[in-house]
C-alpha cells in the first residue's frame, strides 16, 4: 500500500481531517515535511466564498481555482524540511534542513497556486510539495514558526514597496489584522518615522503598538487623518488654492524666472505633503471613506482584499488628486528579503502570533479567529495534538 499522510480538506464549507495518499513529487518538484503552516484571511473567506474567487480567478484566465464541490486542501503560509526530491532537481539543500517555498507548483496544465486549487493541496497537511526553484533553505536557525511568516510579511513588504514611502513620510494604516500589523511591521523595518494605526478593536490596538504603530486611533472616538494640518497636509480646497497662489507670488520676486526654480523644486522632490494610506480592510465603503477623509494629493494602497462589489466617488478623488493603488502578492526577490529580514531581526512577528493548533483543531481555529480580540495569527502545526488555539 501507498504511504499515506493526515490532512485537512474543505468541501462545500466544511473543514474536516481526511487520509490522503502521501505526495510523490513529480519533475522538479520537493516534498517538505509541513513544519508550521498559518491560516490566512484568504482561507476564511475562501471556505465559504470559494466558488466567488474562482469566478474571478475565470476572468484572469486561471481555471484551476477551487470550487466549493472539490475537496481543496488551503495553506499557503508554511515553513518545512526537505523530504524527498523528484526527478531533474538540482538537490542543493540537504534533505532534512529547514525551509520556506513561494506557494506556486508547476503541474501538467500549467503553474498553479498552492492551496487554492485542487490540483495543488496547501499546508494544512502532514506533507506539501514544492518547486524547487521557488524554494529557499532558512537561514540563522530561524524558528519555524517564525519562518512561516515569510509569506504574509511579504505581502505586507510588497505592499509598503509600493507605496513608495520615506522615513519622514506620515503612513496611515487602516485594520490592524494581520495583513494591517504585518504593514507596520514592514514600515518600520524600512525607518519611517510616523505610523499611526487605526482599528475599532481594542485588541488589535494592542497588537498595533505591539508591532510598533506610534499612534494608536480608535475611529469610534477619532479620525486617523486628524492632525494632518498639523503635519504639513492639505486638508482642503482652499488651502491648495492658496499654496499655488501663494508659491507664484512668493518665486515671481526672485530675480530669475519663477518656471526655472519650479522645475528645479519639482526635480529635488518638492511638493505638497501628503500621507502614504494603507487600506487593510478589505470591506465594502472602506476606500470610499478614506477617499473623503484622506488629506489631498495622498497616496492610498489597498491591500485589504474585497471580493464584493465596492463603491466610490471619482469626482472626489480626482478633485483630490488622490493616488490609488492596488497591491497582490510580492515578487521572489522580495519574498526572499523578507526571509532575510526575519532571519537578521529586521522583521520580529512574534507579537502576532496568539494561537498552534494541530490538524485537528483547525476547524477550532477558524471560528476563533472571528474573534479580533484575542486572535490575529494562528499556526498549524501537523504534528500537535492541540485542539483550540
Amino acid at each position: 500500500m501507498a504511504p499515506t499522510m493526515r490532512a485537512v480538506a474543505c468541501r462545500h464549507g466544511e473543514l474536516g481531517v481526511v487520509e490522503l495518499d502521501e505526495p510523490t513529487p513529480a519533475r522538479g518538484q520537493v516534498r517538505l515535511e509541513v513544519l508550521r503552516c498559518g491560516i490566512c484571511g484568504s482561507d476564511l473567506h475562501a471556505r465559504h466564498g470559494i466558488d466567488t474567487w474562482a469566478e474571478l480567478a475565470q476572468r484572469l484566465g486561471y481555471d484551476r481555482f477551487g470550487r466549493s464541490d472539490q475537496p481543496v486542501v488551503f495553506g499557503h503560509e508554511f515553513s518545512g524540511a526537505v523530504a524527498e526530491y523528484g526527478p531533474g532537481t538540482k538537490r542543493s539543500v540537504p534533505t532534512g534542513a529547514p525551509v520556506v517555498a513561494l506557494p506556486l507548483i508547476r503541474g501538467p496544465r500549467g503553474v498553479d497556486p498552492v492551496g487554492l486549487s485542487s490540483a495543488a493541496p496547501g499546508g494544512y497537511a502532514e506533507q506539501v510539495l514544492v518547486q524547487e526553484s521557488m524554494m529557499l533553505p532558512v537561514p540563522n536557525g530561524l524558528a519555524p514558526d517564525t519562518a512561516a511568516m515569510t509569506e504574509p510579511m511579504a505581502v505586507a513588504w510588497h505592499a509598503v514597496r509600493r507605496g513608495e514611502v520615506g522615513k519622514r513620510d506620515v503612513a496611515i494604516v487602516i485594520g490592524c489584522g494581520p495583513v494591517g500589523l504585518g504593514v507596520i511591521l514592514c514600515l518600520k523595518a524600512r525607518g519611517v518615522r510616523t505610523v499611526v494605526a487605526s482599528d475599532f478593536s481594542a485588541g488589535r490596538r494592542a497588537l498595533a503598538t505591539a508591532c510598533g504603530a506610534d499612534v494608536v486611533i480608535d475611529p469610534a472616538e477619532g479620525s486617523p487623518f486628524a492632525d494632518g494640518s498639523a503635519r504639513g497636509h492639505l486638508t482642503n480646497a482652499p488651502d491648495a488654492f492658496e499654496l499655488a497662489v501663494g508659491t507664484r507670488e512668493k518665486l515671481g520676486r526672485l530675480p530669475i524666472g519663477w518656471w526655472h526654480v519650479w522645475r528645479l523644486g519639482e526635480r529635488l522632490g518638492a511638493g505638497p505633503k501628503r500621507p502614504v494610506i494603507f487600506e487593510c480592510v478589505g470591506v465594502p465603503g472602506v476606500i470610499e471613506s478614506i477617499i473623503d477623509e484622506a488629506p489631498l494629493f495622498s497616496r492610498v494602497v489597498v491591500v485589504g482584499v474585497c471580493v464584493g462589489e465596492d463603491r466610490f466617488t471619482p469626482a472626489m478623488a480626482i478633485n483630490k488628486e488622490i493616488d490609488l493603488r492596488f497591491v497582490i502578492g510580492y515578487t521572489p526577490l522580495e519574498f526572499r528579503d523578507t526571509l532575510h529580514m526575519l532571519a537578521e531581526g529586521d522583521l520580529d512577528p512574534r507579537p502576532m502570533l496568539t494561537g498552534t493548533v494541530g490538524l485537528d483543531g483547525v476547524d477550532a481555529a477558524f471560528t476563533a479567529l472571528a474573534d479580533p480580540e484575542r486572535q490575529a495569527k494562528v499556526l498549524v502545526d501537523p504534528r500537535s495534538a492541540a485542539v483550540a488555539p
